[in-house]
């Protein structure tokens, strides 16, 4: 069961009296006793136990080990010795560090260089990194493979998540030019709510009120915004807002919505397996969905043809539908919106496709990260249809002031002065529309 002491540059305890290691004996006694490790446990096994209990194990093993090739260590250097070993042998390597603090929202490593991290909406490079790319390529390896997802050289790239839901994306080799790269992308352990939206300034009290009073008057809400803008974020905000006697069904390329609601079921598409065949689309599971008997269907991206099976719902009886957009303003988002129902396939003229998102989207919400790292709502727009013609009012908008001398963005959210069209429906739904039938307000960000 234990290693031999007999491998090259071991400190060897020639008159059998125990001796100190310093710090690059200890790395390399590491990566022996891994090595030993991953081959004595069931790997897997170990990764479904309680940490305490995998400490308890690793523990007693290292200890024994160190007392027969008599190695001294302080009991401090001991602690964090058995803790590397675990995170290099069933944990993340140096992640571990990283996705234990709440505050880091995406983790991303480039090779062996140094990794980074985000926190509050800003990039920082840390100091830690991966000894070399065999345990970074391990650590990849032991995220897909409880998944069944593999990554090689026919298979490149992968997505996937961690147990706390976490995305995953990975690239290797000859894909990438620079070694393997990761990106995770966390998530709170907590689900954001609109009032922690609002206490992070990312909209105003008033905006939160129209929001949450459009859901439940089942409006039709698209929500658009570019690549760390919070478009999930807020999606899952708003649903939670969803009344608990509705039943929704919600539909990821990638689960990660974490809806607090007593009737919500959830579906996941599947990419295509290692000889191209049992792709499960989003297409396929918003059709799937209009016969599971939703009150409410959630698309956490709309990306391609099932743009157009969105709208349909949208259009025969699914109203107060959510989905989102990547895009950069709200008519950016019409016309990505129009392209992909094009993907579809169906010959369609480009006015009856625009029909179409007439009669289906309600409201655009846009959001945008700012320089300084702030994600916030910077327009609520109503989408009217005018004689047969598609206009975009800004009901609510976020309006730049200038900058701080600490860099951050300051600002001011306020009405446009646009009575917009949804007031009827909302008020028919008990909910009330004073903030809007006043005079124009502004609230300081």
């Amino acid at each position: 069961m234990f290693i031999s002491s007999a491998y090259t540059n071991m400190p060897v305890m020639g008159d059998g009296q125990p001796q100190q290691l310093d710090e690059n004996h200890l790395e390399q006694v590491a990566k022996t006793l891994k090595d030993q490790i991953v081959k004595e446990f069931n790997a897997q096994e170990l990764t479904q136990l309680p940490y305490a209990e995998v400490r308890d194990r690793f523990a007693s093993y290292v200890t024994q080990y160190l007392t027969k090739e008599q190695m001294v260590l302080s009991e401090q250097m001991k602690e964090a010795f058995i803790t590397k070993i675990i995170h290099e042998s069933v944990g993340y390597g140096p992640l571990e560090t990283l996705l234990k603090d709440d505050a880091i929202t995406e983790i991303i490593v480039n090779g062996t260089e140094p990794i980074y991290y985000e926190k509050k909406g800003v990039l920082h490079r840390s100091t830690l990194s991966f000894r070399n790319e065999e345990a970074l390529l391990n650590v990849i390896d032991r995220i897909v493979a409880p998944l069944g997802r593999r990554i090689d050289l026919r298979s490149p790239m992968v997505d996937a998540r961690l147990p706390d839901g976490s995305r995953v994306n990975a690239v290797i080799p000859p894909i990438s030019l620079h070694g393997p790269l990761l990106s995770i992308r966390k998530f709170r352990k907590e689900p954001i709510t609109i009032t922690d939206l609002v206490g992070l300034n990312a909209l105003s009290d008033p905006m939160a009120e129209l929001l949450t009073g459009l859901v439940k008057a089942k409006c039709n809400v698209l929500i658009s915004g570019g690549t760390g803008s919070g478009k999930t974020t807020l999606l899952n905000a708003l649903a939670c807002h969803i009344p608990q006697q509705e039943r929704l069904i919600t539909i990821e390329d990638m689960a990660e919505m974490r809806i607090t609601h007593p009737h919500v079921v959830s579906m996941e598409a599947r990419p295509p397996n290692l000889e191209g065949k049992g792709e499960i689309t989003i297409r396929h599971l918003v059709r799937n969905a209009l016969r599971m008997r939703p009150d409410r269907i959630i698309v956490g991206e709309v990306r391609g043809s099932e743009a157009f099976d969105m709208l349909q719902a949208m259009n025969t009886g699914h109203e107060g539908s959510l989905t989102t957009v990547h895009a950069n303003s709200p008519i950016d988002a019409i016309h990505r919106l129009e392209g992909m129902v094009m993907m579809s396939g169906l010959d369609f003229k480009m006015e009856i496709i625009r029909q179409y998102i007439r009669s289906s989207i309600d409201i655009i919400v846009q959001l945008t990260r700012l320089p300084d790292g702030q994600r916030k709502i910077v327009a609520i727009s109503e989408l009217t249809d005018q004689e047969q013609h598609m206009d975009i009012h800004d009901i609510y908008r976020f309006q730049q002031k200038g900058i701080h001398a600490s860099g951050k963005v300051e600002g001011i959210f306020r009405t446009t002065g646009y009575k917009p069209a949804i007031l009827s429906r909302l008020k028919s739904f008990g909910i009330s529309t004073a903030p809007l039938e006043s005079a124009s307000g502004e609230w300081h960000s």
